[in-house]
């Protein structure tokens, strides 16, 4: 019996068709970017401003909608505005027709997505925002459709060809539109002064979650906490280090300060015959890395990797009241 014939008999490379076709895409699409970028410092601009005006003075929410593949996009513009500090959910321009409207009230803002701004299932939504006073943002491509005249706002985005070689399927056009909805949801975190604790009472699952719980959340406390204070017998202090596993010591002054640490590390740079007869003040780093409780995980996975290093002493006021290695942080998800 043949044996089947691999599937690829070469790598791809520079000529390869598909690649090209992507690069052709990438070139497209990053065309659109760089005209919204340009648009914004021009006549988009002031829209923009005013767009965030009107959201930020909503007392609801932002109500998302569009359908085809501008309601893709903007579902993903409502989820990137509610978790970074802009109540939203996504209303489906057709749905709404059909009783999805009770969704929407006179305290929102409705952020509308429409390419052409003329597809025939925005009317009545146009009319119920119209009709109840809800402030209506337009992010068409076209400022004289139905749509965008309707508006109060409107996010006119510049004309863009398609990445399509047919210019038809919605490519460059419905990243233009994500980028500037991204755009919009991070001007107005900026503005609100939404912080990273912030950003982690929306995000308390999956390894993001875990970046953004906090020393206090992880860290050894206690009897577990490895310390002897200044003076101490090398023998003495790698009974501690033995002891509590972290392969390490802190070192106290007569206040409770943290002044040094002995790790395994110290043990091989100072290895010699009278080692444990000397004082671990001869021995330790000093002014060893340390973080307070209110340091977020990720902060401290970041601290560890760049001072090669797999412990930190968390300290209060100088004083330590905890410990943390990498592999807790391991073990929480976080790296």
């Amino acid at each position: 019996m043949a044996k089947p014939k691999p599937l690829m008999t070469k790598s791809s490379g520079p000529d390869d068709g598909a690649v090209q076709s992507a690069l052709r895409t990438l070139d497209a699409e990053a065309s659109g970017i760089a005209a919204i970028s340009a648009a914004l410092k021009s006549d988009l601009g002031a829209s923009f401003t005013a767009a965030a005006e009107v959201i930020r003075k909503a007392k609801g929410r932002v109500i998302v909608t569009g359908l085809g593949k501008s309601g893709h996009i903007g579902r993903k513009i409502a989820a990137t505005f509610a978790s970074t500090g802009t109540p939203a959910f996504f209303v489906h321009s057709a749905e709404a027709s059909h009783g999805d409207l009770g969704m929407i009230t006179a305290d929102d803002a409705i952020l509308a997505l429409s390419w052409s701004g003329e597809q025939p299932e925005m009317r009545n939504l146009i009319a119920y925002a119209a009709r109840f006073g809800i402030p209506l943002i337009a992010m068409t491509a076209d400022q004289d459709s139905t749509l965008s005249k309707a508006a109060d706002v409107q996010l006119t985005l510049p004309k863009a060809r398609e990445a399509c070689p047919h210019n038809l399927a919605p490519t460059t056009s419905s990243l233009m539109m994500l980028a500037l909805g991204d755009a919009l949801a991070i001007a107005l975190l900026e503005g609100r002064g939404f912080t990273s604790t912030d950003f982690s009472v929306l995000h308390p699952g999956g390894k993001l979650g875990a970046l953004l719980k906090y020393a206090r959340d992880l860290m050894h406390t206690g009897d577990a906490l490895p310390l002897k204070p200044l003076g101490t017998k090398m023998s003495d202090a790698l009974v501690e280090m033995t002891s509590k596993g972290f392969g390490c010591v802190g070192i106290v002054d007569a206040r409770g300060h943290i002044v040094g640490i002995v790790t395994d590390g110290d043990l091989r740079r100072q290895m010699r015959p009278e080692l444990l007869t000397l004082s671990v003040d001869e021995v330790m780093t000093k002014n060893p890395k340390t973080i307070s409780r209110d340091t977020l995980a990720g902060e401290a996975l970041e601290l560890l990797n760049a001072s090669k290093i797999t412990t930190l002493i968390v300290t209060d006021a100088k004083k330590p009241v905890g410990i943390i290695h990498l592999h807790d942080l391991l073990r929480a998800g976080v790296a």
